[in-house]
């Protein structure tokens, strides 16, 4: 999102007509290691487990399923989408459908979340050429204009990984304030939104970020999951590429690898996993556990 962003600025400055924004990353296998001494935060707060992610997104979404009525059959389903999506994209790691009871069945992991509800840290990169509009004239094909890119960071109040209190009330969303940012930019709603991509860090982030960024309202996740609608043929297509549940989180290259998509998507270009219909508008949304989010609205 941050190379995007960068991008962006550099083009509306006059800086340059044509830039490459690459993102890249790679991690070990398994937790990101807590070391809570190294952020001059005390030994308890690792204790804690608000540094181990798999723990924070744990007790986010238990503390959301109880606010809004979301159900852990729900958290399945939304992982179920990412492996039957993953199945039709070349460049996914998890490429074989799984099913909802098979992943509420696959191990306890940091309740409710289970083993197959998780993304993993990765292996990857992703990388987009941004022009301006003059440069875009003079290209063929299907061309596809970044409408809007806005980065946002947390709030005080927020709950993020790196907070050192747990909000009293409803916590502030930096997910929201960085999809409204790139909503009032583009001049459209979320409602006008054809295809979208949503930060899946694991099952229960791309239930919260639906209502967050303004795609439905909190709870309405349950009904609309149950009912198809976030599939590929679906009113509102969410991660058809799999998501970061199918393809792995390689931090670095996630907003990027979202961006892509979409743009394929808005092409005609998405193959077998290609949304019916002409869509015309998609919307991007990566979310850092720290605390930082940054959205784009893309259209045909």
């Amino acid at each position: 999102g941050s190379a995007l962003i960068s991008a962006v600025n550099a083009i509306r400055s006059g800086m340059a007509d044509v830039v490459l924004a690459v993102g890249f990353d790679k991690h070990p296998r398994g937790a990101f290691d807590p070391r809570p001494e190294d952020w001059g935060l005390g030994e308890e707060y690792g204790s804690d487990g608000l540094m181990v992610t798999t723990q924070f997104f744990g007790m986010k979404i238990r503390r959301y399923m109880h606010d809004h009525g979301i159900t852990p059959q729900t958290l399945a389903r939304v992982a179920e989408k990412a492996y039957r999506n993953g199945e039709l994209t070349p460049q996914a790691w998890r490429r074989k459908p799984v099913s909802a009871a098979e992943i509420l069945d696959s191990g306890m992991v940091s309740d409710p979340l289970t083993r197959f509800m998780f993304c993993s840290p990765g292996a990857g990169a992703a990388a987009l050429v941004l022009c301006s509009p003059e440069v875009a004239r003079t290209l063929e094909g299907p061309s596809v204009a970044l409408r809007s890119a806005a980065l946002r960071t947390r709030q005080f109040g927020s709950f993020e990984v790196f907070s050192p209190w747990v909000a009293g009330g409803e916590p502030t969303s930096v997910s929201r304030a960085a999809s409204a940012a790139a909503f009032e930019e583009a001049g459209i709603g979320p409602g006008d939104i054809d295809v979208c991509q949503l930060q899946d860090t694991e099952s229960g982030a791309e239930v919260m970020h639906m209502a967050e960024c303004g795609l439905c309202e909190h709870g309405e996740q349950e009904r609309l999951i149950a009912a198809g609608v976030t599939e590929i043929g679906g009113a509102l297509p969410v991660n058809t590429d799999g998501g970061c549940i199918a393809n792995g989180e390689p931090i670095g290259a996630s907003g990027l690898r979202q961006v892509y998509e979409v743009v394929q998507q808005l092409r005609g270009r998405a193959g077998d996993r290609q949304v019916p219909g002409a869509s015309r508008t998609g919307f991007t949304h990566v979310y850092g556990a720290p605390g930082v989010s940054a959205c784009t609205v893309l259209t045909r």
